[in-house]
């Protein structure tokens, strides 16, 4: 590993002001074009929103970089996407895009020479095309169905050539169409799930409900049901708890192993109801596995907990998850 000494002071404070420097140039970019949006970024939603096919987004160089990032967001997000390199358009992926697709290209120029036979595809195949450039009289931005101009700012290094600034408005500009296809859409939390199983992410998303255990497996007990058999029922779903519910099914209380110590003597000539702690903790089935385990380990820790709907009074109960569900989950 390579290693380097410490900066000096006077150093340190150069790279400090440089970075504050290129944050504000490419922030005040960013409100410059926040300002300027107008009807076109509309227009550029509702085509999109209309395609019965994907987006394809299409750049050369450091806008095709970008392009894989936007293409990437908006198939996570509910909007089928995928990135096509325009060199290998030229020579047979072209047939990638169909009429019922929309075409999303990046140039920060507009007149990037490999764009030119996607732009040309487009145009012979009437398939829509949104173009995104910083030169509004460009020949991207002239040829397009959706002409997206990029405000007219200076790139953060210092010879002004360099892809910094305007690189930054077009990863902003696609997670604008992203979010608004997502509000148009009614994209909710369960979608985004969906598209994002793995990882940390997926497991905070995991319900209540994907991680439960119902049916046979919930440790259930009446209110005259004998401590005896109660004991039995604990030890045998293996949860440490069980659940007390009265004639109509409903929980009303919950016998767990403290509840055992606290009546240890003559435990065995109780009944459940006797025994148990009325008011349990429960927690909805679609809600959260990550707010079963904060309920877990809030003021009133529990290892485990009965899933019920929300309703007045006491509800049946659909299930039981335990604090080792959540941890399974990836969740900690």
């Amino acid at each position: 590993m390579l290693r380097t000494n410490p900066p000096a002071p006077a150093d340190a404070a150069a790279m400090l002001a440089t970075a504050r420097r290129v944050l504000r140039l490419e922030g005040e970019a960013l409100l410059a074009f926040a300002e300027a949006l107008d009807d076109a970024f509309a227009a550029a939603v509702e085509t999109i929103l209309a395609a019965e096919g994907r987006v394809i987004v299409s750049g050369m160089g450091k806008s095709g970089h970008v392009g894989r990032k936007i293409a990437a967001t908006l198939a996570s997000t509910g909007t089928p996407a995928f990135f096509v390199h325009p060199a290998e358009a030229s020579h047979g992926d072209l047939g990638m895009i169909t009429r019922s697709d929309v075409a999303l290209v990046l140039s920060n120029s507009g007149e990037t020479p490999e764009l030119r036979d996607v732009v040309q595809h487009t145009r012979r195949f009437g398939v829509p095309l949104i173009g995104v450039a910083s030169r509004p009289d460009s020949t991207l931005l002239k040829a397009a169905d959706v002409a997206l101009a990029l405000p007219q700012a200076p790139e953060a290094c210092p010879v002004g050539l360099a892809p910094t600034t305007s690189t930054t408005l077009t990863i902003a500009l696609g997670d604008a169409l992203a979010v608004a296809l997502m509000e148009r859409r009614r994209f909710t939390p369960e979608h985004f799930r969906v598209f994002h199983p793995g990882g940390k992410l997926g497991a905070m998303l995991v319900t209540v409900r994907d991680i439960m255990h119902a049916g046979p497996a919930t440790p259930l007990v009446g209110l005259e049901t004998p401590m005896r058999e109660t004991l039995l029922v604990m030890t045998a779903r293996g949860f440490g708890i069980a659940g007390v519910v009265d004639d109509a099914g409903r929980l009303v209380g919950v016998v767990t192993d403290g509840d055992l110590r606290r009546h240890m003597d003559g435990l065995m000539e109780h009944r459940a109801g006797e025994v148990a702690t009325r008011d349990p903790l429960t927690v909805r089935p679609d809600a959260l596995a990550s707010e079963a385990l904060a309920i877990m380990n809030g003021p009133r820790p529990a290892t485990c907990l009965f899933v019920a709907e929300d309703g007045e009074g006491p509800q049946p109960p659909l299930g039981v998850v335990h604090v080792h569900d959540c941890l399974r989950a990836g969740l900690s």
